[in-house]
């Protein structure tokens, strides 16, 4: 509940409504949303961890999670406000880094919670529910600001209510322990240990490392599949990227689906069963086969096919991958919170790198204006499959 209505704050303004504002403070400069969106994206990518380090060293009577959680959440609620009232682009964009610090800090922690209080024979299905959650939010908060967009408080401040009452009632309900006599790491706050805040030694733990690399290769290959997909549709169906909106929708509906019943399916058949790693191996094949039948499909039936397979790999892999990671953090008791970060960076900069690489895969082939999508979507395929199979044949200890 408490990640669903996080997402449901956030996300909807990447949704709609930083679109919304956009339009009313810079009519006509559609880039602005742009800059705005990456910007805050960066600022998560370096306070995520700090507040993870920080947290982990807190020792108070609320525990060491929660204080960290309530003050994320008081950010983001106050630049939902700042983004409401923005009286231009800048106050507007320097309020969405606000809100992408506020919250992304509020998601990276429930998930370091994850690491402190789930036995293993429940982080796949808890991974599996919170990728159904995070499939869903999206559609709640677009479906929610569809009928406020008449009035820019509203707009902001009903999606993130449920933000703030989700994060309370966890906090509240769900208590954390005493952590004043918990155990600490012996290294003092300085400036180098913020630094190596950002970064672990592969040597000391591997299998965290392979398991990184292994979601940072599959999510390369999803960010490969996606960025270009108005224009990859455009080419397979012979019409211009305006016309392909009907499609998109389409691939949208199914994907949310498909990887819903991934994410579900593997989160509690891995519980189950406790296997982890064939099924990491099966969604990073899943992917890779749906890639390969997009980049050889010529119309829309083959692609809809194709597209619904992957996303079907995507629930599977990524709600099992991050049980794994659970099952192989290292420092448990006195750095969970820095390695989940981390561990979040397998995601974020793959999102970040793979749409500056990509021309060049598109231009390898590409034969007059066209662009190569086919060798693209079968590099997409082989960095999925290599993702799944780092993960299956070196995280040994995981079964």
């Amino acid at each position: 509940m408490a990640i669903f209505g996080v997402y449901v704050a956030f996300v909807t303004p990447i949704a709609i409504s930083l679109a919304v504002r956009v339009e009313q403070l810079a009519p006509g400069h559609e880039e602005y949303l742009g800059y705005i969106t990456g910007a805050g994206g960066l600022a998560a990518l370096f306070t995520a961890p700090v507040c993870g380090m920080l947290s982990d060293r807190t020792r108070s009577r609320f525990g060491r999670r929660s204080p960290f959680l309530l003050a994320g959440t008081v950010v983001g609620a106050v630049a939902l406000v700042v983004m409401a009232a923005a009286p231009d682009i800048f106050v507007l964009g320097l309020g969405w880094v606000l809100a992408q610090m506020g919250w992304q800090t509020v998601v990276s922690l429930l998930i370091a919670l994850q690491a402190d209080r789930l036995p293993e024979s429940q982080r796949g299905k808890v991974s599996g529910l919170s990728g159904v959650v995070q499939q869903l939010a999206p559609i709640t908060g677009a479906l929610m600001a569809g009928g406020l967009t008449g009035n820019n408080f509203l707009l902001f401040l009903v999606p993130g209510a449920f933000g703030v009452v989700a994060v309370l009632l966890f906090v509240c309900l769900v208590r954390e322990a005493d952590s004043r006599g918990a155990a600490a790491t012996d290294e003092p706050l300085s400036l180098k240990s913020l630094a190596r805040t950002y970064v672990f030694d592969p040597r000391r733990s591997p299998e965290f490392a392979w398991n990184w690399l292994g979601k940072f290769l599959f999510m390369f290959a999803v960010t490969f599949n996606t960025t270009f997909m108005a224009f990859y549709l455009a080419d397979r169906l012979g019409v211009t990227v305006k016309e392909v909106s009907g499609a998109i929708a389409l691939l949208a509906g199914g994907g949310v689906v498909a990887t819903m019943i991934g994410a579900l399916g593997g989160g509690f058949l891995s519980d189950r069963l406790r296997r982890r790693r064939i099924f990491v191996l099966a969604g990073g094949c899943l992917f890779a086969f749906g890639a390969v039948v997009m980049a050889l499909a010529p119309g829309l039936t083959l692609i809809v096919v194709g597209a619904s397979v992957s996303n079907l790999g995507l629930g599977l892999f990524a709600a099992v991958d991050q049980a794994v990671m659970l099952d192989v953090l290292p420092a448990r008791e006195t750095d969970a919170g820095r390695f989940t970060a981390i561990y979040a960076f397998s995601t974020s900069l793959p999102q970040g790198l793979a749409p500056f690489v990509a021309p060049v895969f598109l231009g390898i082939g590409a034969t007059g204006g066209n662009k190569d999508f086919t060798f693209l979507y079968l590099l997409a395929a082989a960095c999925s499959l290599l993702g799944g199979l780092a993960v299956a044949l070196r995280v040994k200890s995981v079964r």
